[in-house]
């Protein structure tokens, strides 16, 4: 389903980024409040929207307002009617636009503060922001310029110690800033201040709910296919794609086609597994093609990761289309309609990561599902996650009767191993990242630690190091460890893993996996790092 689709259907909330690390935090909090939001650049031009918000949020950003590059908002969203809230550089945005003062800090503000909460009894709607936080609440701050004067027919409705504007508002206008960050989770009741906002100022609806989704997601797709339509999509065993492969079939049944396409850079035995699970537990039109010749021929040679990631994404496509073009011989006769559809379990931590906004939110690397496809591709793409995080799909996934085992499943990325073998991809380094990953997931399962793990694998790096086996001096690969914990995948933390743990993964790996006598464990976090080394 598109943003725009579902912004007809529920209350929706705009976010406007502008360039904050934290603004997919923010679309969180505010879905968990059980509301719609939807997050677009700051450049966003009001005209052009499809949809009227039921109200605005704006972002924080590493810029100074005043900056000559610094990213500004379309004045028309103030002409919307609806309220808006502005978060740090958003306050800070607000009352510059309206006739305020920002300027720079004498030090940088930055660690927790304690606000002051100024109830104005006579101007109840201002209050709500506050509702439920009583007198005081700590709040995490992050900022090196500050309003040192409020616009006329601001209220001051919050402070520190440090600045006597930290949260302002305007009644007649429905407009409020904060200058401290409520989406972290350093900001204990932040989540409570954005609920307020959007339930009791916006007065959206708390109707995003995956039930009430899966439901209209499934007449979406039977509206867009027809009666007759055929629909193909990719299948990877992952939780993703998985859960769209399965809403689909409960759409459409047959006429959805799965195909597991084996790459040759899968995990072990992954073809046979997702097979069985699949087809035969989960009820999915599935057929396996065996593409790994193709895949291993284009990528030889090839280093650069964006450019594994492009090639993957595109030889993708044209798999599809040959296995389409079959399909439909087969189904000439049956008075089905052609195959039109490509089905991909896309989310919205790709969307977001695969979009240049003004300011650091740029593309950090393009995912194959949303950067790679033919320019000239000939289906067309229903993705009816698109708009989803990934614990929306995992909650979707239980509502579709998929094993837990699946639907926790850690995320398998489209161009598989081929981004965890650094450097040239050969079915001799493949191999040797398969089997260690292998061996890495296994031992995680045994000790226990699989489901509290957001996403663990084995990276083959493109170095050799000295040993000694067998007395003999070994001149052989690393294998780079990767665990992180996360919830949203937009950010995370690495895992710590028992030293026990790593002590006996590391020994097996050296002594199973051949050409390999050394394992380092990744200690790096998203950001600066992402999950993924390619």
């Amino acid at each position: 389903m598109s943003a725009t689709e579902v912004s007809l259907i529920y209350d929706t909330v705009l976010i406007l980024d502008f360039g904050s690390q934290y603004s997919h935090l923010i679309t969180r909090r505010v879905r968990e409040a059980g509301v719609y939001c939807e997050l677009l650049p700051c450049t966003q031009k009001i005209s052009e929207l499809k949809f009227k918000p039921k109200g605005v949020i704006f972002s924080g950003s590493p810029y100074s307002v005043f900056a000559p590059d610094a990213p500004h908002v379309d004045h028309a969203v103030f002409d919307l009617g609806v309220p808006i809230l502005g978060i740090c550089y958003g306050l800070q945005e607000i009352s510059t636009i309206l006739g305020g003062e920002v300027a720079a800090c004498a030090k940088r503000e930055y660690g927790h503060a304690t606000v002051h909460i100024n109830r104005h009894p006579d101007h109840p709607f201002i209050d709500r922001l506050f509702n439920g936080l009583g007198d005081n609440m700590i709040a995490w701050m992050s900022h090196g310029d500050a309003v040192n004067k409020i616009p006329e027919g601001f209220r001051v409705i919050g402070y520190t110690d440090n600045s006597p504007f930290t949260a302002i508002a305007s009644e007649s206008r429905h407009l409020f800033g904060i200058q401290f960050h409520p989406e972290v989770t350093h900001t204990p009741n932040g989540a409570q201040l954005l609920k307020n906002f959007v339930l009791e100022i916006c007065e959206c609806k708390a109707n995003w709910t995956m039930e009430s989704f899966v439901e209209k997601e499934i007449e979406r797709i039977r509206a867009i296919v027809g009666p007759t339509g055929q629909v193909v999509g990719a299948v990877s065993g992952g939780v993703d794609s998985t859960v769209a492969a399965k809403l689909m079939t409960e759409a459409i049944g047959d006429r959805f086609h799965a195909i597991l396409v084996d790459n040759g850079v899968m995990r072990l035995n992954e073809c046979q597994t997702v097979k069985k699970v699949l087809k035969d537990h989960l009820g999915i039109n599935l057929e396996v093609v065996d593409s790994s010749d193709l895949f291993l021929g284009k990528l030889a040679g090839v280093t650069d990761p964006e450019k594994k990631r492009k090639i993957i994404g595109n030889t993708f496509i044209e798999v599809f289309e040959a296995e389409a073009l079959k399909l439909n011989e087969k189904t000439a006769s049956s008075g089905n309609s052609p195959i039109e559809f490509l089905l991909q379990g896309t989310l919205y931590p790709d969307v977001i990561e695969s979009i240049s906004f003004k300011g650091p939110s740029a593309t950090i690397k393009s995912h194959h599902n949303v950067g790679g496809l033919l320019e000239n591709m000939k289906l067309k793409l229903i993705e009816p996650l698109r708009e989803l995080f990934k614990d929306e799909v995992r909650s979707l996934g239980k509502i579709l009767n998929i094993d837990d085992e699946l639907v926790w499943r850690h995320p398998f990325p489209g161009p598989g191993i081929a981004i965890r073998v650094l450097g040239e991809v050969t079915p001799a380094q493949v191999e040797i990242a398969r089997q260690a990953d292998h061996i890495y997931i296994e031992e995680i399962k045994k000790a226990g630690l699989y489901r509290e793990i957001a996403q663990a694998y084995a990276a083959l790096l493109p170095v050799r190091s000295v040993g000694v086996m067998g007395d003999q001096r070994t001149y052989e690969q690393v294998i780079a460890l990767r665990a992180v914990e996360s919830s949203d995948f937009m950010t995370a933390d690495w895992y710590p893993m028992p030293v026990d743990v790593l002590k006996r993964i590391s020994n097996r790996i050296i002594n199973e996996v051949k050409g390999v006598n050394r394992v380092v464990y990744d200690v790096s976090s998203k950001p600066p790092a992402t999950i993924e080394w390619e």
